[in-house]
């Protein structure tokens, strides 16, 4: 609970990546609600755990399936209304898939993590960058 009793909103998400020819690429989504730029992320349905939140909400947000690795840490910020929200996140290899726009997800960017740094709209996502490069060297 947060000061005055209301509960923590919990998510999950990916750092989502694919191999390219320079290197690494991770996937940023652009919402278009939000008109900002952030890593997949969203809220967990009914009885359902947190790692198969992330996988399913990078399927819905970016049309790509995923193989996901290891966890990184979660993030927490306020909310609007006060309310504290905690995302849990994983880096995941892309394992395919073809991105659609939607309502909630007009675009992607696949950029070099050193590039995405610079595009991410909200300073507490900066953290996972580093702690992806560092738990996972997928360029191996």
């Amino acid at each position: 609970m947060t000061p005055g009793g209301a509960a923590t909103a919990l998510a999950a998400g990916c750092v989502l990546w694919r191999r390219a020819p320079e290197g690494v690429e991770v996937c940023l989504v652009h919402r278009p609600k939000y008109d900002d730029w952030s890593f997949p992320k969203g809220k967990p349905e009914p009885g359902e755990d947190l790692l198969a939140t992330a996988v399913r909400e990078v399927l819905e947000e970016t049309g790509h399936h995923c193989r996901p690795g290891a966890r990184l840490p979660s993030v927490r910020y306020t909310l609007p209304d006060g309310r504290t929200k905690e995302v849990a996140y994983w880096e995941a290899e892309s394992t395919g898939g073809t991105f659609t726009p939607t309502s909630e997800v007009d675009r992607v960017l696949w950029l070099p993590p050193s590039t995405a740094a610079t595009r991410l709209t909200h300073p507490h996502d900066q953290p996972l960058l580093p702690a992806f490069l560092s738990e996972r060297n997928p360029a191996t």
